[in-house]
């Protein structure tokens, strides 16, 4: 199925819940593969991917990321959110993300290029594995919480240290259809020369 690029990003969402269904490796490799055709510094492609379908890997990095979130997550979040946002964020990291089939861990490699550029050289390709998943009618979610434990996801994952783990992305197909996305208007927050100037 073709969607149009302008139709998968309005109906791009954050899925926190997971039917019981495997996702083929041909597809996660598709989204892998498209990811890297994103920009990064100096085209340093310091992405890694670790795709994570292990019963018992999968249930360790689930309980990373709700650690984290139980750590202090929770209450920072708690009144900032609304209550139906904090409902569903809270659901995912107790127990619905445990439900993806999943995960892939993204990191990136120091070795090719300075740590400083590693946001902006990798979360592109994160952006275009999310934008892929719900291209093919998965579900997916960008987790950057578990980054608190970085080290016990290098150990979880026999990373070298050179690696940065950078997100966590639970995949599979939606337990649950989402309509589209709530958005202020861009024109909100759209700035013509100056500051405060509206635009257009």
């Amino acid at each position: 199925m073709s969607r149009d690029f302008f139709d998968v990003a309005r109906h791009q969402r954050a899925h926190r819940d997971f039917a019981a269904m495997p996702v083929p490796d041909e597809v996660i490799a598709k989204l892998l593969t498209h990811a890297t055709y994103a920009p990064s510094a100096e085209n340093s492609q310091p992405w890694e991917f670790i795709v994570i379908k292990d019963a018992a890997a999968r249930a360790e990095l689930s309980a990373i990321a709700k650690r984290a979130w139980e750590g202090g997550a929770r209450e920072y979040e708690r009144g900032r959110l609304s209550e139906s946002v904090f409902a569903d964020v809270d659901h995912g990291m107790v127990s619905g993300f445990a439900t993806a089939p999943v995960w892939v861990l993204v990191a990136g490699d120091t070795d090719r290029v300075m740590e400083s550029a590693l946001d902006e050289s990798v979360y592109p390709a994160v952006q275009n594995l999310l934008l892929g998943a719900t291209a093919l009618g998965l579900g997916s979610a960008l987790t950057t919480i578990v980054k608190v434990f970085a080290s016990e996801l290098r150990e979880l994952c026999q990373m070298p240290d050179t690696l940065v783990p950078l997100a966590a992305i639970p995949l599979g197909y939606p337990a649950r259809q989402l309509g589209l996305s709530r958005r202020e208007p861009a024109t909100e927050h759209t700035h013509s020369n100056r500051f405060g100037t509206p635009w257009p």
